[in-house]
């Protein structure tokens, strides 16, 4: 799975800021895309693309198909204990718990979701040409979401130096938490590549709901 980038020219290194999906095995009941979402800045009035169906509780789904024995099995399987807990409501609800940052030689920094808004997160602090990888926890409620994509976008004071977008999948609803780490990136290195970094990472499926938005702030600083 690919993610997306759109670098912007400026003084400092490119930032390598790509958030990608990682192997579906990873994931249980994880369902890899291969299409990529437009959020933030892609796409806009009569563009043509993938227009998702109409949604239908996951109730309504699992009664329909209750006489079709391999179906049923399949959504046993897929689902677990879930299907007391299931209500007639359609949309399905993404709850992001924690997102975190792994990089050798230096603990695992865990950052538990939502913040305040007015609070300044400054999510880590990283020395340049550092190897590190984002970890995100969450849970998937009532339905199906489809196409859970990212955007990030990064500034460096007024000046955007990356964008970018890539595709984590489709999940279903269950009771224990997604964790999905990303693939390892690198940060840049230099002296204009040192300083304080403004960043949004915003969450959509399919159907445009935003699932998360996050502002943060990170920090690159000499070897």
């Amino acid at each position: 799975m690919e993610s997306e980038r759109v670098e912007a020219a400026g003084p400092s290194a490119p930032m390598e800021m790509a958030v990608e999906g990682d192997d579906a095995s990873e994931v249980e009941g994880a369902v890899e895309d291969d299409e990529e979402s437009d959020i933030d800045g892609g796409g806009g009035e009569g563009d043509v693309g993938f227009v998702p169906g109409p949604l239908i509780p996951l109730k309504e789904q699992i009664e329909k198909d209750k006489d079709d024995e391999s179906l049923r099995r399949w959504k046993e399987k897929l689902l677990g204990s879930l299907e007391g807990d299931l209500n007639d409501q359609m949309e399905p609800e993404v709850t992001f718990h924690s997102i975190g940052i792994i990089s050798e030689g230096r603990a695992e920094v865990d950052t538990p979701l939502p913040v305040d808004e007015n609070q300044n997160l400054l999510l880590f602090t990283l020395r340049e040409g550092a190897q590190y990888r984002l970890k995100l926890a969450f849970i998937v409620r009532h339905n199906i979401v489809s196409g859970l994509a990212y955007s990030n976008m990064v500034w460096k004071g007024s000046l955007q130096v990356d964008q970018s977008r890539g595709m984590l999948g489709t999940f279903a609803p269950q009771k224990e938490p997604y964790v999905h780490t990303l693939d390892e990136e690198t940060t840049p290195s230099g002296a204009l590549a040192r300083g304080i970094y403004k960043a949004k990472l915003k969450f959509e499926d399919d159907d445009r709901r935003c699932h998360l938005e996050l502002n943060y702030s990170f920090e690159i600083k000499k070897r």
